[in-house]
């Protein structure tokens, strides 16, 4: 018994020492060495390699006996079985087991030396208890028909003011067949000297008949033109030329200047609108020329007749007015402060605007208290810089409001309504709402802010305020 456990043990230490493919005899591997070559059928070894011995071959000792190990291979694997402490194998039956597993091994890699057989299945899902389907990944992909993809374009995106018409491929005397709204004579020269730019309107011709929005418009017959001037994108610091009475051929012959640098005015563009003036309505805008200062040599300066196009803006601007409020709650005391105003709409054609603010004090929907300013003469830019201070308790403040109304004075008649705007509990506007809360805020600090001022139709629709003030 001495010698097959040394057999056994000897082997086993082969198998620790050298590869699985190595020969135990002459140490070479077992493709290429001449002993272990035979013409053995080919097995069929399911798994990765290095396997393990299978259990039938191991239980199988007799065909190991023999020495036959084509009957081994060709006999179908029994049931394995448990083994037992009464049927141990022996040391050297394990041995010349290995031994002979490791020659159909090595038969096999001589045939196939690159890779041994592999036998795995794909791996597939499926849901417990229901037919096994091969799941394949899908790709959620949306098909877009021409229709689907034209209909995202919004066309008033990419149309302009003049009827979705491009206005540089036109000419002047294309646009003014088109459109028949006249044409504007002007000139442009920037003084290096004083740095300015200087824009001298000149004339207008064939400008069209005046039109009325409400129907209030008594003479249909001839127009008030005016110009306004201003360089974008700024437009509040314009220009405005006086008015011109009944004419459809007025000559302006107004020079302005505007400060601003020589780099900065070849960034601007020139805009000038031409103005129907209307005393008992909004004025209506004729037309507008723009010019982009870049594409003119502005140190040499010229003159252009340019004709007119259509606007979007079919009413001029009301004006704006910059206030400040204060409140002392010590003092139970509302302080309004009437600093300026700027580019009122103009209500006298002859000498211009004769502008001043009434400010009235509304205790809910009851008029409390009027005050006005002094008017300025002949100026849609006035300056007033004047304070009035309103009794208000500090349990009375949420429901009070501020009207703020500007007018043009008139000696023989009624005085001209320019705009309006309400603060206070029932604020015109956002605008004003936010002027109202920062003043509250501010604990006895004056806050001053610009306010466009609206028409009384816009602010009797918003403000109940508006109502009770004349």
């Amino acid at each position: 018994m001495l010698e097959p456990i040394n057999e056994g043990f000897l082997s086993r230490l082969s198998d620790l020492l050298l590869c699985r493919w190595t020969c135990r005899h002459c140490c070479q591997k077992c493709y290429e060495c001449s002993c272990c070559q035979s013409n053995e059928d080919e097995v069929e070894i399911l798994g990765p390699f290095p396997a393990q011995t299978p259990p039938w071959l191991l239980s199988n000792r007799n065909g190991d006996k023999n020495g036959d190990p084509d009957n081994v291979a060709g006999e179908a694997p029994p049931t394995p079985q448990d083994p037992s402490p009464d049927r141990r194998r022996s040391s050297s039956d394990t041995s010349k087991s290995t031994y002979s597993l490791t020659r159909r091994i090595s038969s096999l890699e001589a045939r196939r030396p690159s890779s041994p057989l592999i036998d795995i299945k794909p791996i597939e899902f499926g849901i417990i208890g229901a037919k096994k389907e091969i799941i394949q990944p899908s790709v959620l992909r949306k098909t877009y028909t021409p229709d689907d993809y034209f209909r995202k374009f919004e066309p008033r995106l990419y149309s302009l003011d003049s009827n979705s018409e491009d206005m540089d491929s036109l000419t002047d005397e294309e646009i003014l067949s088109k459109y028949q709204l006249g044409k504007l004579h002007f000139s442009t020269q920037y003084d290096l000297l004083h740095n300015y730019l200087i824009v001298r309107v000149i004339e207008a011709r064939d400008l069209p008949a005046p039109i009325s929005y409400d129907g209030s418009r008594q003479d249909m017959a001839h127009s008030n033109p005016y110009v306004k001037i201003c360089l974008l994108p700024d437009q509040k610091n314009s220009k405005q030329t006086g008015v011109k009475r009944k004419t459809q051929n007025p000559v302006f012959e107004e020079r302005y200047t505007f400060e601003i640098p020589f780099l900065e005015a070849q960034r601007r563009t020139l805009l000038l609108t031409m103005v129907d003036f209307d005393k008992f309505s909004r004025h209506c805008v004729i037309g507008k020329v723009s010019m982009p200062l870049s594409e003119v040599d502005l140190v040499k300066g010229g003159h252009w007749w340019k004709a007119l196009v259509p606007s979007s803006q079919n009413e001029v601007e009301l004006g704006e007015l910059l206030l400040s409020l204060n409140y002392l709650p010590s003092a139970g005391r509302l302080n309004v402060d009437v600093i300026r105003a700027k580019q009122l709409l103009q209500t006298d054609m002859s000498q211009g605007s004769d502008p001043f603010v009434k400010v009235q004090l509304v205790h809910g929907l009851k008029l409390a208290k009027t005050k006005k300013t002094s008017f300025m003469r002949g100026t849609i830019d006035p300056f007033y810089n004047e304070s009035f201070s309103f009794k208000v308790p500090q349990e009375e403040l949420e429901n009070a409001s501020l009207v703020f109304t500007v007018y043009g004075h008139n000696v023989k008649s009624s005085n001209d309504f320019v705009g309006r705007i309400v603060i206070g509990q029932y604020s015109s506007g956002s605008s004003e709402s936010n002027h109202w809360r920062r003043m509250l805020n501010a604990h006895r600090t004056a806050v001053e802010q610009w306010h466009s001022l609206r028409s009384r139709d816009e602010c009797d629709r918003v403000s109940p305020a508006s109502l009770e003030v004349t």
